[in-house]
């Protein structure tokens, strides 16, 4: 999302949030000045509202699906992405995947920031899902810190298989402070993609990511 539909988003879109699905958000000084990889648990379309509510007005980008939707949804969906600047992925396509991390890689080499929702998918029960190696891959390709970020009550209003959310103000979002894999960025350098080594870096840190989430939703 560019910075002037950003910062329009900040101006008339965040007042109509927080008086219709914003409860409480903590942790907003956690969020850095440079630009950073939002990293949120993932239970319902909601959650880009939630998402987007800790980045505005500032240039950020998601990654989204587009094996899902067809006809007139996939054609809405498209211009969408095109508008908001969304990433497009096809998640059962191993080349779509590949060419949405190095458009992300490029997106935060440019300094802004991008979201990401580690699971890939929402969860159907509410419960937090393993994680897809992907944020991982993306933060040892640049270095930019993840941000934790827990978001509450969308799964109520608004889950899977609804068509119409439920407006009331039950949405809590929790940001965490930053991390770093500094460590683990050194090492994974030296190693090649396709390594079982480079794999366990990844899979390491995608999981303590996928905790530090799960903290915030206690």
């Amino acid at each position: 999302m560019n910075r002037f539909l950003s910062l329009s988003c900040k101006i008339f879109l965040k007042p109509i949030v927080d008086r219709v699905l914003i409860k409480k958000v903590e942790g907003l000084e956690n969020v850095p000045k440079s630009n950073f990889i939002l990293a949120a648990n993932h239970q319902s379309h909601l959650d880009q509202i939630a998402t987007g509510y800790v980045c505005v007005p500032r240039r950020f980008h998601m990654i989204g699906q587009i094996d899902r939707y067809t006809g007139f949804l996939g054609i809405l969906r498209d211009i969408i992405y095109k508008i908001t600047g969304v990433i497009p992925v096809n998640r059962k396509d191993p080349l779509s995947k590949k060419k949405a991390i190095e458009k992300a890689k490029e997106v935060l080499e440019k300094g802004d920031i991008l979201v990401i929702y580690p699971e890939g998918t929402r969860s159907r029960t509410g419960k937090l899902q393993p994680p897809k190696l992907g944020i991982a891959k993306i933060y040892l390709k640049t270095g930019v810190p993840i941000l934790p970020v827990g978001i509450k009550g969308t799964f109520k209003l608004l889950p899977p298989g609804k068509v119409f959310p439920i407006f009331q103000r039950e949405v809590i979002i929790k940001v965490g402070k930053p991390l770093f894999f500094i460590k683990e960025r050194e090492r994974a350098k030296n190693l090649k993609e396709d390594s079982p080594e480079y794999k366990e870096i990844c899979k390491k840190i995608a999981q303590k990511v996928m905790e530090e989430i799960e903290k915030l939703l206690l």
